[in-house]
This record gives C-alpha cells, structure tokens and sequence, in this order.
C-alpha cells in the first residue's frame, strides 16, 4: 500500500503540472543579492518540490482518519496543492470542511451530487448550475475517498471554467487521500489488537496469584503488621500498574519496578526457596518498551521455578546497555521444557496449556512493535531451566512510554 503514495504523488505532481501550463524550458538562474548565479533547477523540479512539500503538511491531519477536524486542516493544503478556487471535503452524509469562497450556497446543494456520486460508484464532473453571476464556482469534480470499507465520503474540487487537468488531478489527490485514510485505518487496527493483546495478558494473571498474595498479606497482619502493610501497598500499586488504562508503551524503569512488586509478593508466599538477583545498568531505564512485555516472563520463571518444582528458585534479571539496543535477559533454574513444546507454544499451538505463561503474547508484540528480528530468544530444555532474551531499540519512530502511574483501571 505504501508503495502507491510516490506513484500517487507523481500523478499529482504531472496533473498539477499541466493545470499550471508552465513552460518546460529550464529557468537558467537568478542572482542574489550579492550578485551569485542561484540555480532554482526546472519548472518540472520546482512544482515536483512545492507539490511533495504541500502533500507532507496535508498529510498529518489525515492519519487520524476521516473526521471533522482533521478535514478541517486538511482542506486548506489540498486546495493550494490543487490551485483550485474552493474545496470540500466531506463523509457519507455532510460537509465536513470548505476552503475558500462559495461555501455560503454551495454547501448546501454539494451532497446532493455527492449522493449521487455515492449511487453510481464512480466520481463526477459537472456544471454547478450557480445562480449568482459573480460566484466564481462554475465547474465542480466528485472524487471518491475510500477506504476497506468503501466509499468514506468525497473530495469536491471547484474550478471557474471546464477542465480536463482538473478532473485528473482532482482524482489523483483523491487517491492520495485515500491512501491516507486506509494508513490511518491500519493505524486504528494496530492500536486496538495491541490493545486486545494487553486485555488478553491482563486476564492471563493467575486468580491464584492474587489469591495467594492475599492470603500472604493476611498471614503477616498478627505475626508482622508492618510486613503486612508494605505487602498490601506493594499489592495496590502491582495491580494498578497492571490495570492502568492507557498507554501500549512503559519506560523500563516502570515495569521492572512492577516486577520488584511482583517479586515481594511471591516472596511472601514462598520464603527464602525464592532467590532473585538484579543487574541494571542505570543508562537503560529510560529505554521505551512494550507494556507488560516483561512482567509475563518473570511470571513464567516463578512458575517453572517454585510452583512446578519444590527446589529452591534463583532467577537472574538482567538489562544491559548494547549500542543502539537495551537487551534485557530473564532466566532462572527451574524445571525448563522440551524445545519442540516451546515453539508450538510460541507457535499458538498450545494455547491453553498453562506453560509458557504470556510467552506468545509477549513474542507476538515484539515483533508487531520492531520486526521479526526482535522476537522473544529462548534457552532452555528439560531439567536445564530457562533463559529468556528481549531485544528493544533505544529509540523506534512511534514508541515512547507513557507518564507512570497510567490510572486505576477502566469499567
């Protein structure tokens, strides 16, 4: 899909081109003013230029999608991109944003044609039919936006006389838009299945797990009442964090601070068989990365480690500044698992084996996030416990982490 936004823009770029009539001979140069020959390259290169320039700034606004607002900001730089005397912009059933003049009688009949543009699948080209002789408005293209779904709605160009230049180029910017929109669909659809995902991990929180960390608690409340309180806080921010309602990224200092949560209530439920050990380096807790993208595989560790085995567990945390990445490694010295079973786990294949907890949800994200490359790295086999390997760039276009302490959770 991407692929089609340069081609889009060329025949933007040549549509507006033919509608200016500029020669195409080279403009030689000009002088500045200290008398240095300045080469402003060819009308060709100049339009090609304003045209790319022009698309970049509409472009933003659009990524959110076909709404009023960003039709809004949009308009004025489409209309300069087509030098048309007004345009419209619009959804399946109203105006959504008008650029320049006309806008007081024409936005009133312009859903009609849209509706019928609507009807016949295909964009139109006609006479506006405009009463007042000094509206400047005689001509009017319908181009189709759309989207997965169909046709979103129309991009309504205006000229002061019949054009075949405007046609094609007023369908070509209507192309670009439209790309636009599926981009900002994808948008959406990646925000609500991370959003899915997260949901997803959130239910895969042991109920065990909260019963026993409770029932710790209540265990400390005679014996240890100070104990017992810092549990119990511990407790609160854990499932606070856990449950927060917004944000699909977490500074690493944010999550790990989670997991020492975790640790102390699991801590309290099996004593000293429960060996932890940190090794942070400082310059990585910053580092930006997928919310409760580690926490499952500490989770994991405890399991295999303690309740699958009644050993003493130990299990090594570790975050490490490498280059351009933060590698992040949680391994402990549990009972581990057959490598076949692993990869049918991460596979999907072993959905509802109570293995591998949040493992091929964790994997899925990574690679969602940052590419196929950054997928989860796991050691282990029977017997020789496991070691889990997480790759994050320092810094990915889109990712940033959220404020910490994201709000109670949401009904």
């Amino acid at each position: 899909m991407t692929e089609a936004v340069p081609a889009l823009l060329a025949g933007v770029a040549a549509a507006l081109l033919l509608g200016a009539g500029w020669a195409a001979g080279r403009l030689h140069a000009r002088h500045d003013g200290r008398g240095a020959a300045v080469d402003l390259g060819t009308p060709v290169e100049r339009a090609t230029f304003h045209t790319l320039h022009t698309a970049s700034l509409a472009a933003p606004p659009l990524r959110a999608g076909l709404t009023e607002d960003a039709a809004r900001k949009a308009a004025r730089r489409l209309r300069s991109l087509l030098g048309t005397e007004a345009l419209c912009l619009t959804d399946r059933e109203s105006v959504l944003a008008w650029d320049g003049p006309g806008g007081d009688h024409h936005e009133l009949r312009v859903m009609a044609r849209v509706a019928e543009m609507l009807e016949s699948g295909r964009g139109l080209s006609v006479r506006t039919e405009c009463e007042r002789p000094d509206c400047p408005l005689k001509w009017a293209v319908v181009a189709p936006l759309t989207g997965e779904d169909g046709m979103l709605g129309a991009l309504v160009a205006y000229g002061s006389r019949e054009s075949a230049v405007l046609v094609r180029a007023a369908t070509e910017v209507a192309r670009w838009v439209s790309v636009q929109l599926e981009l900002s669909e994808l948008d959406r659809s990646r925000t609500r299945l991370m959003e899915a995902e997260i949901k997803a991990l959130r239910a895969q929180i042991s109920p065990h797990f909260i019963f026993n960390s409770l029932a710790a608690i209540a265990s400390f409340v005679r014996t240890d009442p100070e104990r017992a309180r810092d549990l119990l806080l511990e407790f609160a921010d854990f499932t606070r964090y856990s449950f927060r309602r917004h944000g699909e990224f977490t500074a690493l200092a944010d999550e790990l601070r989670s997991i020492e949560q975790y640790l102390a209530l699991a801590g309290a439920r099996f004593g000293d068989r429960l060996k932890v050990t940190l090794q942070v380096a400082p310059e990585v807790l910053p580092v930006a990365l997928p919310f409760l993208c580690l926490q499952p595989l500490v989770e994991n560790a405890v399991k295999h480690g303690l309740e699958d085995s009644t050993a003493e567990c130990r299990i090594t945390i570790a975050a490490r500044d490498a280059g351009s990445e933060a590698v992040i490694t949680v391994e402990d010295n549990g009972v581990g698992m057959e490598p076949d079973l692993l990869r049918r786990i991460l596979a999907g294949e072993r959905a509802g084996s109570s293995s591998g907890i949040g493992l091929p949800n964790v994997d899925e994200r990574l690679r969602q996030v940052y590419g196929d490359p950054y997928g989860l790295v796991v050691e282990t086999g029977v017997g020789a416990g496991m070691k889990v390997t997480v790759r994050i760039p320092k810094y990915r276009a889109g990712v940033h982490s959220s404020p910490p302490g994201g709000g109670p959770p949401g009904p």
